[in-house]
Parts: C-alpha cells; structure tokens; sequence
C-alpha cells in the first residue's frame, strides 16, 4: 500500500509541477506579447465555455462526484498506508519504543537459520504476524516444527514487545514429499 501512496504522490507531484510550469510559461508569454492568442493553453476559449455553465449543470455534477471519489480514493490509500512500526513497551513516560518489521523478521531469521538441521530459512513479520518459512534436507516438518516453535518463541519472550504477534511456521522438507 505504501508504494502506491508513493506512486501517486510522485505523480500528483509532477503533474502540480508541470502545471505551474505551464503557468509561467502562459504568463511569460502573455507579458511578452500582450495582444497576441495564447502559446499552448486556449485560455479564452476556455473562459468562455466556463462562464455558460451553472452550479446545477450536468458537467460540473460529473466533475465534482469524480473530485469527491478520487479524494476519498486517496484518503483510504493515506489510511491504509500508516506506520508499520512494531511498538515495545516503553521503558519510561515520554519515551516510546518502536522497531520495524524488517528488525524483527531478522532477528527470528537469524535465530531460526542458526538452528540444527534448517537450510534456509524466509521471515516475514508485522506488529499481528511472524512467519518462518524453513527449508530442511534431514529432518521432517513434525521433527522441526516444534523446534522452531521454540526457537521464536524464545526470541519473542526477549523482546520487550507490547502486544505479541501470532507465530507460524511452515517446514519444506523433502522427507515430507516420500
């Protein structure tokens, strides 16, 4: 979600950019020779077009339900994109701890690869959710699983974690495909 906020951002971005550079352009131009049609924009013939309509004409209803959808659009993008951060218990008042999920996932990576037996090992966490994804060549999923289990836990109940997230942990091993 973030990287679409990102996106359209940028985007609106240039689009203001490239509007005020047309501006300029427009005005420079307009000082420059006074008397003469507009450079790029048909100011006038656009004028004229506006000054017909009316609050209660069809275009300018059409307008503002797509200006209204399009800002409520945005909203949710803005609201669905906020801060991820993984919050800890603060250690004093006025002093807030967070880390992020990325910090988190290494560090369960670094404990689950760091155990017997797992090849490799993927982690994604959030603030709710921790999955391991491990890979094994010797051991099965019911040998490793439980292992592993303990091993997050481990590495959960040492950090000082506000809320504790949901753990799962799925085990690919070939002795399992047999």
């Amino acid at each position: 979600m973030r990287i679409l906020v990102r996106l359209l951002s940028t985007l609106l971005g240039l689009a203001v950019a490239a509007g005020g550079a047309l501006l300029a352009l427009e005005v420079g131009w307009a000082w420059w020779q006074p008397g003469k049609a507009p450079l790029l924009v048909p100011w006038p013939r656009w004028k004229s077009a506006i000054a017909e309509l009316d609050w209660t004409s069809t275009p300018v209803r059409i307008a503002a339900g797509i200006a209204l959808l399009a800002g409520l659009v945005l909203l949710v993008l803005a609201l669905g994109a906020g801060d991820r951060a993984v919050r800890m218990t603060d250690p004093a008042d006025g002093i807030t701890v967070n880390t992020s999920p990325r910090a988190l996932a290494r560090l369960v990576g670094l404990a689950v690869r760091a155990e017997d037996n797992v090849r490799g090992a993927s982690v994604t966490a959030s603030a709710r959710r921790v999955r391991v994804r491990a890979t094994s060549r010797l051991e099965t999923e019911e040998q490793l699983r439980p292992r592993l289990l303990e091993t997050v836990a481990k590495v959960l109940d040492d950090l000082p974690l506000q809320r504790r997230p949901k753990v799962s942990v799925v085990v690919d091993s070939p002795k399992d495909r047999s």
